[in-house]
């Protein structure tokens, strides 16, 4: 049995162009369906925030538009709401990364908020590239990438890497609105290899240890490469 870490975001709002707090968390697909397919699979998961708070659902997520349906709206709610884990998170700070098999951020608008500038997920991006052991990072969650930056430096520089697109935050209304956008700035301060696919539907890019997924369709992708690597 392996043993992941799951590192959520803890933001309610993300603070857009105009001072306006737009309400958000984690996007429910992403958390839901790889903690399905990882602990229906034997495995342990373990999940952390900033400061140990509990992770909070965007509520946008939990639409049927947005679920596949109402059944698909239920079905994440029901696996949200049995995960025992989202109720007494670590802090990002205690995690001690040799308990870990591997590492997996899902994504929201949330991360944008508050894991782009958190210390601690810098540091556990950091070393968890540099073991050689997964690193599975959805959607918006690359932004965590952006807290692994010394003097300007990332060791995420020159990866294979995708993320929820400008077009894709274009689509979804918000990307006029927003201080800044995913795409652009991976591709500016950090300088990774950026690759895409069709928005919406599910991609994801490979770069030696690390596995990154374009939007919340390819979390499902990610958990299953994840599942494989940890036979």
């Amino acid at each position: 049995m392996a043993k992941v870490l799951f590192v959520m975001t803890g933001a309610t709002y993300w603070v857009l162009k105009d001072g306006t707090r737009y309400a958000t968390g984690y996007w429910a697909e992403e958390f839901a369906a790889p903690y399905k397919a990882i602990t229906e699979a034997g495995h342990e998961v373990v999940v952390a925030t900033p400061n140990g708070v509990t992770p909070n659902v965007d509520m946008m997520s939990l639409r049927p538009s947005m679920a596949g349906g109402e059944e698909g709206a239920l079905e994440l709610e029901a696996i949200i709401r049995s995960a025992e884990v989202m109720r007494r998170p670590l802090q990002l700070s205690d995690v001690r990364l040799e308990d870990y098999d591997a590492v997996y951020l899902p994504g929201g608008h949330g991360p944008m908020a508050d894991l782009s500038l958190d210390a601690d997920v810098g540091r556990i991006l950091t070393a968890q590239l540099a073991s050689g052991k997964p690193l599975a990072i959805v959607c918006h969650a690359p932004a965590a990438m952006l807290a692994t930056r010394i003097h300007g430096e990332s060791p995420f520089k020159g990866y294979r890497v995708t993320c929820f697109t400008d077009e894709e935050e274009e689509a979804v209304g918000l990307a006029s609105r927003s201080t800044w956008l995913l795409e652009t700035e991976l591709k500016d301060k950090i300088g990774v290899e950026f690759s895409r696919g069709e928005i919406w539907k599910p991609y994801m890019v490979e770069d030696r240890n690390l596995i990154t997924g374009q939007n919340p369709a390819s979390a499902a992708v990610l958990a299953e490469r994840l599942l494989t690597l940890l036979k």
